[in-house]
């Protein structure tokens, strides 16, 4: 084990984001607008992928490192062929303490208990309201809210601890806010609000379009009698709250009004096996994938890591408060490829 690595800004590395397909059987205009992602769209094709034992050999050098946490991203990661055989080697891994994944959830049913079976035991569902029709609209595949909702429960009865994951973006969803936290406290299940963020080239972002923290704090205290918690973690990026009759909790994400750039710790791989140290970048990641592949031995990857980890000085989201209108024309990296 090597001393804990810390970047340029004094941020140690905790959570490695693995991106294991960059497709998606959703359309959501935030993510993967389908006037881009048409059906003719390519995607990368299977040997551009990283294999599992690629990402296992790459996770463990990263733990190592000082990664804690891995998460499972897309892309839709259920798409991914056999994916419960990638989770149960990374949960043989010393050292990683939590494997997560990212999900819209629509093939829970299917894969559910393979994956649980294997070892996974949180998932994070992307549901960006409750209502069928404002639901539908925003997939752009015309799955009714109502069938994720099946899903969760499915999850939820056979062990998954359940987060939910919610992009408001203003006169889309803003009126799904109070149903959600009304629907999700009633069965003491975590949702958090995000704030709409600028992820990509392709999903139309502008500030007219971002509900802040603070005014959907505003609406939830008009409903419900509530109380902030402390975090519980460096890091944790969600602001939580507490129902003070029943004790759920919800979380408001701050992406945009509210920097968390300076406690980052997290390393992405892409689907394609490129290190990025930002959801934003705006630059090609470092290409593990290749370097793996040109015979890179663990010595090899465990320095270029380091390398890697210990020049990034990303902080995109204090420079976009900054400077919003130049930042905005930035070519950043699309969040199918990357992550959530």
């Amino acid at each position: 084990m090597v001393a804990q690595i810390t970047d340029k800004l004094g941020r140690p590395i905790r959570d490695l984001r693995l991106s294991v397909t960059d497709r998606c059987n959703f359309r959501c205009d935030y993510c993967m607008p389908k006037e881009i992602f048409g059906d003719d769209y390519v995607f990368l094709p299977k040997d551009e992928l990283l294999t599992f034992d690629e990402m296992v050999r790459i996770a463990k050098i990263y733990t190592e490192l000082g990664v804690k946490k891995i998460r499972i991203t897309g892309g839709e990661p259920l798409l991914r062929r056999d994916l419960h055989k990638l989770i149960y080697k990374l949960n043989q891994l010393d050292g990683v303490e939590d494997i997560g994944m990212t999900t819209n959830g629509l093939l829970l049913k299917k894969h559910g208990q393979k994956l649980y079976d294997a070892g996974l035991r949180r998932i994070n569902v992307s549901l960006d309201a409750i209502d069928d029709s404002v639901f539908q609209a925003i997939n752009n595949r015309n799955i009714k809210a109502s069938t994720i909702l099946q899903q969760i429960d499915y999850a939820v009865s056979i062990g998954f601890y359940v987060k939910i994951n919610v992009v408001i973006q203003k006169g889309v969803n803003d009126d799904q806010i109070l149903p959600m936290i009304q629907y999700f406290k009633d069965r003491d299940i975590e949702v958090r609000f995000i704030e709409f963020m600028d992820v990509g080239n392709d999903n139309g972002w502008d500030f007219s379009k971002v509900v802040t923290k603070d005014e959907m704090l505003t609406m939830i205290e008009s409903r419900f009698d509530i109380e902030p918690e402390p975090p519980k973690y460096y890091g944790e990026v969600a602001k939580y709250y507490r129902h003070k009759d029943n004790g759920a909790r919800f979380g408001l994400i701050t992406s945009v009004s509210q920097s968390f750039c300076s406690s980052c710790t997290r390393a992405r791989l892409s689907s394609d096996g490129k290190f990025y140290g930002c959801l934003f970048s705006s630059v090609e990641g470092f290409n593990v994938k290749a370097f793996l592949r040109a015979g890179a031995t663990d010595d090899d990857l465990r320095e270029q890591f380091k390398a890697l980890w210990q020049i990034r000085d990303d902080r995109y989201s204090d420079e976009r408060t900054e400077a919003t209108v130049a930042n905005r024309k930035r070519h950043k990296i699309n969040m199918n490829y990357i992550g959530g």
